[in-house]
């Protein structure tokens, strides 16, 4: 059985990431914390993963089917404490008003796992109560466990809140934060990651006052449940494919899963980091991923091998897949503020850094006849970019967008030889054929 707990907000911005790190960190220095994010976020499951020194997995009922999901939480958990679950937005928010799809409380029922709410209690007392219990009627189903509040004043603003949720909801009060307490600063895909923000301490430091034995108590008291521990992915032989993924702070969002679903599929990954001057790595296969080339651009422009060396490859018939930031570096420019830095050049297509943003959003797309990777096959995954891409005329594409915006008039894949740039982040698990195929296409 899994000791596990869901820690959920009554909506966005109530402190979520930063309680839940603070918890990692702490829980981690005297037992092993799994870390799990609800919904499709990079930047948060980085601090889960500098908290615990674990990779963190996201829970996506949009993306991965129930039998997936849970065969990932238990994979990844197995040999874990516990595993903290934070969730996305409000608890009951999701891909609809009034459904639970999406949402952290059908996460929190699919796993059967306690919650502990996360209330932003600031200028609130018995207005607390009211919050609270609003969110454990609107399904009783849900076992909301305990509260945290969150911006409290001083030890009077504590007291009275706390009585007035344990007396009028029946809800144990775990501890708080001061309304001082560290917070973390943003830039515009939301948090900014943890190697370039030294905060973890910061953060242990703000959830001194929150009973985490008490927390501990509580995830052990979850249903028990035999998830299963075998591998989710497809498993290969070693193929003797070469997959170079360049990972710095400009192409820094991957999900942990399709690197590893490559690597099942019987690749070897080459790790390198074009922003610190590295050439591309002898490959087969390019998976540029998505991340900040708009913060890096004269870095990108001034390495001439990395740039060179993707567009030569793909006009040797090599295999380039990109992801959003990707997607820019395969274009020929990328423009941001007025000024132009010239990319690879795979596509003859112009990007600009609009600051407009698009998403988050959940992608539904199927390949089309031209797909090289996956002709007809239905995949999911999300968009979340401030870009705009400029395709030529006559562009091909390896996806029509049933549920999203992709790149053009509801198509997304730009695509040229073997060489496929998408805004879509495509979840492995939510389509299994993917690193499979990437593999033949390389071995054709």
């Amino acid at each position: 059985m899994i000791s596990r707990i869901v820690l959920a907000g009554v909506g966005s911005g109530v402190g979520k990431t930063t309680i839940a790190a603070g918890i990692m960190r702490k829980l981690s220095r005297y037992c092993k914390v799994q870390g799990f994010k609800v919904g499709p976020d990079f930047i948060d499951t980085k601090f889960h993963e500098a908290a615990t020194g674990r990779p963190s997995r996201n829970l996506d009922s949009f993306m991965l089917e129930p039998s997936i999901l849970k065969n990932l939480f238990g994979w990844s958990s197995h040999d874990a404490d516990i595993a903290i679950i934070e969730g996305v937005r409000g608890l009951y928010d999701g891909l609809t008003s009034i459904g639970d799809t999406g949402s952290t409380a059908e996460i929190a029922k699919m796993l059967d796992a306690p919650v502990i709410l996360i209330v932003n209690a600031r200028s609130l007392a018995k207005s607390a109560a009211a919050v609270v219990l609003g969110f454990r009627e609107l399904d009783p189903s849900v076992r909301i466990a305990g509260v945290i509040l969150n911006q409290i004043s001083g030890p009077r603003h504590l007291a009275k809140a706390k009585e007035a949720v344990e007396t009028l909801t029946g809800v144990e009060v775990l501890g708080s934060v001061s309304r001082d307490g560290a917070g973390l600063p943003e830039q515009h895909l939301g948090l900014i990651s943890p190697d370039e923000n030294d905060s973890l301490d910061a953060l242990e430091m703000m959830v001194e006052d929150i009973d985490i034995d008490r927390i501990v108590e509580i995830a052990s008291s979850a249903s028990d449940i035999e998830f299963s521990c075998t591998s989710p992915f497809l498993s290969h032989d070693t193929t003797g494919v070469k997959i170079a993924v360049p990972l710095d702070r400009a192409y820094c969002l991957y999900y942990n899963e399709n690197l590893e679903a490559l690597s099942a599929a019987g690749a070897e990954l080459v790790y390198f980091s074009p922003i610190n001057g590295e050439s591309l790595p002898n490959c087969d296969v390019v998976y540029l991923g998505g991340g900040y080339p708009e913060l890096h651009a004269p870095a990108i422009a001034d390495n001439h091998d990395f740039l060179e060396g993707i567009r030569t490859l793909s006009e040797d018939g090599g295999i380039i897949y990109g992801e959003c930031g990707g997607l820019l570096t395969m274009c020929s420019s990328l423009e941001i503020d007025g000024d132009k830095y010239p990319m690879s050049g795979i596509f003859p297509s112009d990007a600009k850094f609009t600051r407009e943003r698009h998403g988050p959003s959940y992608v539904r797309a199927t390949g089309t006849l031209d797909n090289f990777l996956l002709p007809n096959h239905s995949v999911r995954g999300h968009e979340f970019h401030y870009s705009e891409v400029y395709p030529k005329l006559g562009s091909k594409y390896g996806f029509q967008v049933e549920r999203g915006a992709g790149i053009y008039e509801g198509m997304d894949g730009l695509m040229l030889r073997k060489s496929m740039g998408t805004y879509m982040h495509l979840h492995a698990l939510s389509c299994p054929q993917w690193a499979p195929a990437i593999i033949a296409a390389a071995t054709d």
